[in-house]
């Protein structure tokens, strides 16, 4: 050592001991360096006018910092890196539905050695609510509709969907009407795996083709297409709501979707959730439009004693009479041709088209449902299925199998066995709004209650203003 940086060494010795008189430890150091200084520190002397100022040491150059893992979760699970691990997932799904649903895990657990291990319930909404409240919830759950799962949203126990996601990804594969259906107070809470859709009307295609019907596309259309149908001797309408302790649904469908198509989403939302009466002048203006086709007489096959009386899995049976349709129109979800007579198939005899908007400004809107998959933890392998659940990959299996609608738009037309499955999806991945069965989200007292036997009374001949204000009475207060 020269002495020119022996007495430096000197110099700073002697102004530590002079700073040394302090009897209060110095704080214990929170965490290691993360480097050693390189080899030439370098050390300005002091100003001679300070002996006693601590000496100016550059910053130590800083040893590598170990790279993150490359590519999304999925693309690590598929690289190996989490072989052998398992991801719980519980839902609604059983029998069938549940074994199709296993068969669409499969590929995921081949290509990345994760064990996929999934339970259905019927009893899902009851079992689910137990489990989180005791601290036993699954990896991941699939709720059959939003409102449940914005609950564990607010409480705390679903994390950012974001931060296990590839969120520009799932804005170029799915319409902003399901991730807005997925998004709670601002936070990304899950995606969407299956769809289904209430806003399609079947027709009889061979009867339509040579009456020289054509689809509309705009509410007017519709109304003048009626209005053509009664001219030519026909009758437009096939509707019908008796369903046993539950009549009455059918009607509350066809409100819900005309409310959809008259006022802002957010109006019903707002219906939804009691922040307006259920009386609010929208839904009385969207019950009145429903009323414009239910009880005009020459509308509805059977009149309003059929719309009572008649089973809903038979409304659409007398457009396939042998002496030609006896009703023109059904609105129905895409459940119905299970329903129709032996031999009739859906897409052949019958098919559909999307029950078109009102009012041009709320867009093309869809009443539907779908399950949506949430995960309560961020583990990169429970991160890696969710991925794996929101991509075309994910739906490929089931899509293909028949039965299945993704909302995912990467999912090619080519999947879908059929022409019924594969025109939904059409309908439900190009949605501007996407909302729920608004008596499914409402409490049961409504929902499944007085809403139902509300429209019973409509029906019947009680005026829609006492009707609505009934049922806006019934609302429980707690």
């Amino acid at each position: 050592m020269n002495k020119f940086w022996l007495t430096l060494v000197v110099l700073f010795t002697l102004a530590l001991a002079a700073c040394g008189g302090s009897s209060t430890p110095a704080p214990e150091a929170t965490a290691e360096p993360a480097a050693e200084p390189t080899a030439e520190t370098v050390v300005e002397e002091p100003a001679a006018e300070d002996p006693t100022a601590e000496p100016v040491v550059e910053e130590a150059t800083a040893e590598p910092v170990a790279e993150e893992p490359a590519g999304s979760f999925l693309e690590q699970a598929k690289a190996g890196d989490f072989t052998g691990s398992t991801v719980t997932v519980f839902g609604k799904w059983t029998e069938g539905e549940g074994e199709a649903f296993v068969a669409a895990l499969e590929p995921f657990e081949t290509a990345t050695g994760i064990d996929v291990q999934y339970e259905g319930s019927s009893e899902f909404e009851t079992l689910i609510t137990v489990r989180v409240e005791g601290g036993n919830a699954p990896d991941i759950a699939g709720f059959p509709q939003p409102g449940l799962l914005a609950e564990f949203v607010r409480g705390g126990h679903v994390p950012d969907h974001a931060n296990l996601v590839d969120v520009d990804l799932l804005n170029e594969q799915y319409s902003p009407a399901w991730i807005d259906l997925a998004t709670v107070d601002g936070q990304l809470s899950g995606v969407f795996y299956r769809a289904s859709t209430k806003s399609i009307v079947w027709y009889p295609v061979e009867a339509f083709a040579e009456a020289g019907y054509t689809i509309p596309t705009t509410w007017d259309e519709l109304i003048a297409l009626s209005d053509q149908i009664v001219a030519d001797g026909g009758t437009p309408w096939c509707v019908s709501m008796e369903h046993g302790g539950v009549t009455g649904w059918v009607a509350t469908d066809w409100i819900e979707d005309v409310l959809l198509r008259t006022a802002e989403p957010e109006i019903y939302d707002q219906w939804v959730n009691h922040e307006i009466p259920f009386n609010h002048p929208a839904v009385q203006n969207a019950a009145e439009i429903v009323g414009d086709i239910w009880f005009n007489e020459d509308y509805v096959y059977g009149g309003t004693t059929g719309i009572l009386t008649i089973w809903v899995g038979d409304t659409q049976t007398p457009m396939f009479d042998e002496a030609g349709p006896q009703c023109w129109m059904h609105r129905q979800a895409g459940w119905i041709p299970d329903f129709w007579p032996e031999g009739k198939v859906a897409g052949v005899d019958s098919s559909f088209f999307y029950l078109p908007p009102i009012d041009p400004a709320f867009g093309n809107p869809v009443l539907g449902g779908g399950d949506v998959f949430a995960a309560f933890n961020d583990r990169p392998e429970t991160a890696a299925l969710l991925q794996y659940l929101a991509s075309a990959e994910g739906a490929e299996v089931w899509v293909k199998a028949g039965g299945f609608i993704s909302p995912n738009r990467d999912v090619p037309a080519e999947w879908y066995g059929n022409y019924v499955d594969q025109a939904q999806a059409d309908i439900l991945q190009n949605a501007t709004t996407l909302r729920f069965d608004a008596s499914d989200l409402m409490p049961a007292e409504v929902g499944a209650g007085t809403l139902w036997t509300g429209m019973v009374d409509w029906v019947s001949g009680t005026d829609i203003e006492t009707v609505l204000q009934n049922i806006e009475d019934s609302w429980p207060t707690e």
